[in-house]
């Protein structure tokens, strides 16, 4: 599961950057990559720590600082519950002009 979040978040991000490179908007794209990004990295971080038990939790493990790290990544540049709210926009704009797809 840590995998299929990961590589999904990972292309998620590489349509993102493709749409820039075409000089298209990115905002919905890149606004789910970094809401699925976040999000797999603290489901990683808390299944790891649940990995290493009542150690998970000890500051002589790594996973106890990949837990503070991965919590950051759902607040920095924009909060995930912030990029729904524009993913939703970004698509109630899209249905208006373009119809149901």
């Amino acid at each position: 599961d840590m995998l299929i979040g990961t590589e999904s978040a990972r292309l998620a991000t590489y349509k993102a950057a493709w749409l820039a490179e075409q000089g298209e908007k990115n905002t919905y794209m890149a606004s789910i990559a970094k809401c699925m990004a976040a999000d797999n990295a603290n489901r990683c971080a808390s299944d790891a720590v649940q990995i290493f038990g009542g150690n998970g939790y000890n500051s002589e493990y790594p996973v106890e600082k990949l837990m503070r790290d991965a919590k950051i990544f759902q607040i920095y540049e924009g909060t995930n519950q912030i990029q729904r709210l524009i993913i939703t926009r970004e698509k109630l704009e899209k249905l208006k002009t373009e119809g149901m797809d």
